[in-house]
Parts: structure tokens; C-alpha cells; sequence
């Protein structure tokens, strides 16, 4: 039993290091790489590692006898969930969904330290010292909490809450005018006359017209022609990209633009603006697939001045898909929604 939990202790030291080194930006967040697709499961599997590690230095310590109050234990491992979550996390997640997780963290933690009655006693122990005051310095400390919270409360909401004169610098442009060209992955791409190598008939030609033909009906109702079904895996040429390009969707941009691709996923209400609705007429139906391509490459990151104030939080996609795959998310974003791309003509 010793013996594990030395090697758990070990682990935790190395993780916190490790985490310390990513804070002072001496360690890459991306050192050990969170995969696309399986970034959820990973963070849980790290953290679980993290509570096992910390479970093991604790019980260290307290052999040793150094062991931590269990108020500042619970403290300790939520401000190590914001941290990690800060600085561990790459590409890096928006403030609000970090919010929403710390928020998910510190209920976690009030469940671990009142899931008996002596871990609770202990950790709220610190709390009641305080409000009694029995001591010269918890007296001191209490006057200092009924002084400083209120003016912190105070201070954020009256900052949250104050009227703002000044005016935005530009008004904000949903699509803002594409460049002329585009460099992904090494390769420049002219908007005007690049066109998605995947709008292909059963010849492998490119034909946009037959690809049109095979978008029947838009949204839930759609109709969907007797030899038009993407999912079937016998699918060919257009229709086998269409499929590709499906699965790419579901692996990395459903969580945000949702099943039904109308802005509505999982994550969506955490971000302001809300993601894009493909399935209102107003968007990619009005757009050309090269400035989608160049949108979903360079992400909110590569907006001009006139994207902003409220810029996207889309990441550059291309960071993390190759070219081909970016393409055939378009191809199946444009069949599932039942638009056609703008033509220059």
C-alpha cells in the first residue's frame, strides 16, 4: 500500500511541475497533445490521474507528518482545476466555458468534503474559526472579510453593470470581406477560382451540377433521393465525400453548431455570438465554399477589423485538419443543409 501510494505521490509532484512549467511558459501546453475527438475523455483521464496522484502525496505527507488541513486540500485541487484548464488545455478554451467547468469543479469539491461528517467537520472547521473570532488574528481576519467582500462584490457588479459611453470602434460585419487569397498548409489558394476538389460525378470530373442535383430538400424533412444516401458505405464519388466529410463534422464541430447544424450544439450558449445556424438562408447559403474555406481554415482568430467586437471563437481549423478534410466538411455542411454555394457567375 505504501509502495503505491509513493509512486501516486511521484506522479502528482511530476504533474504539478509539469503544470507549473506551462503557467511560466517554460513546458508547451501541447507537450503531451490532446487529440481531436478525444479531448473530453482525455482531460477526464488525466484529472482522474491527477486525484489519484494527489491522494497519494497526501497520504505521504501525512506520514511524514506534514499532512494538509483538509479546508486548504479542497482549496488547493480547485484552484488546480482552473489552472490546468488555463493552461493546460491547448488550443485554449473561451473564459465562460472555463467559468462553467470551475463552476462544475467547486460543487465536486463541496461533495467530496461533506461525503462524511468528520471531512466535513474538518474542512468547514477554518470557516467557523473565523466567524467566532475567538483569536486575535480570526478577528482580525473576519473584519477583513466583512469589509473586503462586499467592496469586491460590489465592485465587479458595478463594473459588470455600468453603461459603457464609449462607442464601438467599427460595426461589426457577419461576413466580413474575404482576402483575395489564402495560404493553407503551404499552399495558396486564389478565393475567385479555387473550387472544392470534391464536387465530383461518378466519372471523378468535377461537376457542380450534379452535386446540386443530389441536395433534394432542406433540414429535419428533407427528402432524400432513392440514390442519394450518403451513410450507405456502397456510396461513391460526391456522396462518399459527403459521408467523409459527415464524420469530420461529428468529431470536432457538432459540439458547437450542433446535430442539426443550426448553431445549437452542446457547448453553444456558452459563446457570444452563439455559433453559426448553416440552416438559416442568411449564411452559407449566401456564401461561396472558398470563403467557408477560408473561415473554417483561419477561424475567429483570422477575422479582419470588421469581424469584431464580437469575434468568433472558432479555432483555425487548419491547425487540426488536413486540407482535404476541411473541403469535405464544407461539401457535407452545404448537402445537409440543402444549399448550393454561391457561384461567382
Amino acid at each position: 500500500m505504501k509502495a503505491l501510494m509513493s509512486v501516486g505521490a511521484l506522479v502528482g509532484v511530476i504533474g504539478l511541475l509539469l503544470l507549473v512549467g506551462m503557467i511560466f511558459d517554460v513546458v508547451p501546453s501541447n507537450t503531451v497533445r490532446l487529440v481531436e475527438g478525444y479531448m473530453p475523455m482525455q482531460m477526464i483521464t488525466e484529472l482522474a490521474i491527477f486525484v489519484g496522484s494527489f491522494a497519494g502525496l497526501s497520504y505521504m505527507l501525512s506520514a511524514m507528518g506534514m499532512g494538509i488541513p483538509r479546508f486548504w486540500q479542497g482549496i488547493a485541487f480547485w484552484a488546480f482545476i482552473l489552472l490546468y484548464l488555463k493552461f493546460r488545455v491547448y488550443p485554449p478554451i473561451p473564459f465562460s466555458v472555463r467559468a462553467m467547468y470551475g463552476t462544475v469543479s467547486l460543487v465536486a469539491v463541496f461533495m467530496w468534503m461533506s461525503s462524511n461528517e468528520e471531512d466535513w467537520k474538518k474542512f468547514k472547521q477554518p470557516i467557523m474559526n473565523v466567524m467566532d473570532a475567538q483569536t486575535g488574528m480570526n478577528k482580525l481576519l473576519r473584519y477583513a472579510y466583512l469589509i473586503l467582500l462586499p467592496i469586491l462584490i460590489g465592485g465587479f457588479s458595478y463594473n459588470a453593470m455600468v453603461p459603457k459611453s464609449e462607442e464601438p470602434i467599427e460595426l461589426r460585419t457577419v461576413h466580413p470581406a474575404p482576402p483575395a487569397s489564402t495560404k493553407v498548409h503551404g499552399k495558396t489558394y486564389v478565393l475567385q477560382t479555387s473550387q472544392n476538389p470534391y464536387r465530383v460525378n461518378p466519372e471523378g470530373k468535377y461537376d457542380q451540377e450534379y452535386t446540386n442535383a443530389n441536395i433534394v430538400e432542406q433540414g429535419m424533412g428533407r427528402l432524400m433521393k432513392p440514390n442519394a444516401n450518403p451513410w450507405d458505405q456502397n456510396a461513391q464519388g460526391y456522396l462518399k465525400y459527403v459521408r467523409e466529410g459527415g464524420e469530420i463534422f461529428f468529431q470536432n464541430c457538432h459540439f458547437c453548431h450542433g446535430d442539426n447544424l443550426n448553431g445549437r450544439g452542446l457547448h453553444a450558449f456558452a459563446f457570444n455570438p452563439i455559433p453559426a445556424n448553416f440552416t438559416d438562408p442568411g449564411t452559407i447559403a449566401q456564401l461561396q465554399e472558398t470563403f467557408i474555406f477560408w473561415r473554417v481554415s483561419k477561424g475567429g482568430i483570422g477575422l479582419p477589423n470588421e469581424g469584431f467586437p464580437w469575434a468568433s471563437v472558432m479555432p483555425p481549423w487548419e491547425q487540426h485538419l488536413t486540407v482535404d478534410e476541411i473541403w469535405k466538411v464544407i461539401l457535407f455542411e452545404y448537402w445537409h443543409t440543402g444549399y448550393y454555394p454561391r457561384t461567382w457567375d
